[in-house]
């Protein structure tokens, strides 16, 4: 072999192509079984009886509903359906804030050093990730179906349920972003006897505070989504003027009613930028 060809670099190739393989064949064989199990067909999408129902269906959606009368009552139903979400999150952050604070490791007193404190402290920590677990596992349209039967028909149901259901959610997602950070400047504060506020406020926040607007401004996206859910049990807004054109068979007012949700869906990804962007 001449000096020249020795002196070439190796050819490019990834040293874990075999393993990345295999792991990927063994998530397939895994993978099978729930799909038979979950009977996952797509190939029915494509059957000729099929599509013709679909055609149909979504042929029904033009032209969409522009009437000054049910414009009104889509205007309306929109801002009830803002108002839900807006006041379900605000309700769920002040569930979120305190036990996310309380449960999260990065602000644990008892963590720098042996003392008395160690153990009370870690029970705390465990009985405020059990309740944000207990809050969060039972969905918001069950929570929503037992409000209405006590408080009736009407958007103080979905409030309530959303307050509920993603104050569990945010808390949980506040605790890991928080332990996720870079932990140092807190840890530093506590240890030179700064209180769990000023550790908060001046060692985590100036680094997560972009990702915890980010993740609570999309969940008041995933909020306006549940509430629409949730208007289908009579909580009000937007889902429940969707009800109303699903069973009176009238694809207009859906698909106007569909556009406005994607407006709303911009909205949020606009707000989200913008605050991110503020707080860079």
């Amino acid at each position: 072999m001449s000096a020249s060809a020795q002196a070439l670099p190796p050819p490019d190739r990834d040293p874990d192509a075999r393993a990345r393989l295999g792991w990927t064949l063994v998530a397939l064989v895994l993978l099978w079984p729930l799909l038979v199990l979950a009977e996952f067909r797509p190939w029915a999408l494509f059957d000729a009886g099929n599509l013709r129902v679909m055609g149909s269906f979504l042929g029904g959606f033009l032209p969409p509903a522009t009437s000054t009368e049910f414009l009104g009552y889509l205007l309306e139903a929109t801002l009830e359906t803002m108002a839900i979400a807006t006041a379900g999150i605000a309700l769920a952050l002040l569930l979120a804030v305190p036990l996310s604070v309380l449960s999260t490791r990065a602000l644990a007193v008892s963590k720098i050093g042996p003392g008395p404190g160690r153990l009370g402290g870690k029970m705390v920590r465990a009985a405020g990730r059990a309740l944000l677990t207990f809050l969060r596992a039972i969905p918001e349209i069950v929570w929503a179906l037992m409000f209405v039967r006590v408080l009736g028909l009407g958007p103080a149901a979905g409030v309530l349920a959303l307050a509920i259901t993603y104050g569990g959610m945010l808390g949980k997602v506040y605790t890991e972003i928080l332990e996720s950070t870079d932990t140092r400047p807190a840890r530093a504060i506590l240890e030179a006897g700064g209180g769990r506020f000023a550790a908060l406020a001046y060692g985590l926040l100036p680094n997560a505070a972009q990702e915890l607007t980010s993740y609570t401004v999309y969940r008041w996206e995933c909020a306006v989504r549940a509430s629409v859910i949730m208007g289908f049990v009579g909580a009000g807004g937007l889902g429940q003027l969707m009800d109303q054109s699903m069973k009176m068979l009238n694809g207009g007012e859906a698909a106007t009613i569909l556009f406005v949700f994607l407006v709303l869906v911009l909205f949020a990804d606009a707000l989200s930028a913008t605050l991110r962007r503020a707080l860079a």
